[in-house]
């Protein structure tokens, strides 16, 4: 079974999406960057467990993912040990695997979660698509839901803020409580609070529905920005992004001690 026997000591939270491409990496480095401001001289682990559509560099396959978040946690571990299962086509990890004839070395990530526990005070953990992105072509009923269980983290589920959110949230989030997952919240990416710019009328009304329809809460609307300026594998996140994800004081998420506090906590 993957990670048999993994406990990791120190606080940590699963990032997940509804779909690929949601904004799971801005909003990871995001988090991390806010933290690092609200709990100043934390050591912040980051991991991508599994990726695919990685670059292949002189030195072998690098994801760029598992880049931006090291810069924006300041994370000081290697890249292979922030991301240790990587594969260049742009596929599900398990069919990617099944393709290269690889096999999923399980023993190598549990050995670099532990060391990034180790080293850390906190870890913040990046999915790969969806809960049911099968991972390994030996074992098609291993899949990120599975993942997410063995970890024991919180989740926070990045979800789109148009039309047809409902429905891929309330699926997320049903699966994720049917495992007995505890679920931290709910961030809506590319919100557009300007309803009379915006084609799309479900914008306004998604984010009281999503909290009705899984009972999680929405902690933060992403504005939607210019997307030249939002490049995270580059160091570049628009600062409207920093500003919404800092609405949420994310130690206490995480389950730290009360300290003074760097940045207010705001409701939204």
């Amino acid at each position: 079974m993957m990670l048999n026997g993994l406990r990791l000591k120190h606080p940590g939270l699963f990032i997940t999406g509804t779909d690929t491409d949601v904004g799971k990496t801005v909003i990871t480095c995001a988090i991390a960057a806010v933290l690092r401001r609200q709990r100043p001289g934390l050591r912040i682990g980051v991991s991508k467990p599994l990726s695919s559509g990685c670059r292949r560099d002189r030195e072998g396959l690098v994801s760029e993912d598992a880049e931006a978040l090291a810069h924006f946690a300041d994370c000081r571990q290697p890249l292979d040990v922030i991301n240790p299962i990587r594969f260049g086509p742009p596929l599900a990890p398990a069919v990617a695997a099944e393709q290269s004839n690889r096999s999923i070395d399980w023993s190598e990530l549990h050995r670099c979660l532990q060391l990034l526990d180790q080293q850390s005070e906190a870890i913040l953990i990046e999915g790969v698509g969806g809960l049911m992105v099968p991972l390994d072509p030996s074992n098609p009923a291993l899949d990120v839901l599975g993942l997410i269980t063995t970890l024991g983290y919180p989740v926070l589920i990045v979800a789109r803020s148009g039309l047809g959110t409902l429905n891929h949230t309330v699926l997320t989030a049903r699966l994720l409580q049917s495992a007995h997952c505890h679920i931290a919240g709910i961030v809506m990416n590319g919100f557009d609070a300007d309803e009379s710019a915006s084609s799309d009328p479900s914008v306004a009304s998604n984010r009281l529905w999503l909290s009705r329809l899984t009972g999680a809460p929405v902690l933060a609307a992403i504005p939607r920005v210019n997307p030249k300026k939002v490049k995270p594998h580059q160091g570049l996140i628009d600062s409207a992004i920093l500003e919404a994800v800092g609405t949420i004081y994310w130690p206490d998420l995480l389950g730290f001690a009360a300290q003074p506090k760097t940045a207010k906590k705001r409701r939204q």
